[in-house]
């Protein structure tokens, strides 16, 4: 998820802010400090451009 974020330029603000999630929670995945929710996976792969699937791999 990083990477794609990444190749993307945003900030882990700007990609949270997309996702509708909190950037302390896209921090806390990045890092493997929390593990998400499938429904959170699926906000976090739409701004992205991949599927659900395409995030997990």
């Amino acid at each position: 998820m990083r990477a794609a974020r990444e190749a993307k330029s945003w900030s882990q603000e700007e990609f949270a802010d997309r996702a509708g999630i909190h950037r302390t929670y896209v921090s806390d995945i990045e890092r493997a400090r929390r593990n998400p929710t499938i429904t959170v996976v699926e906000k976090l792969a739409v701004p992205l451009d991949m599927t659900v699937s395409e995030l997990l791999a």
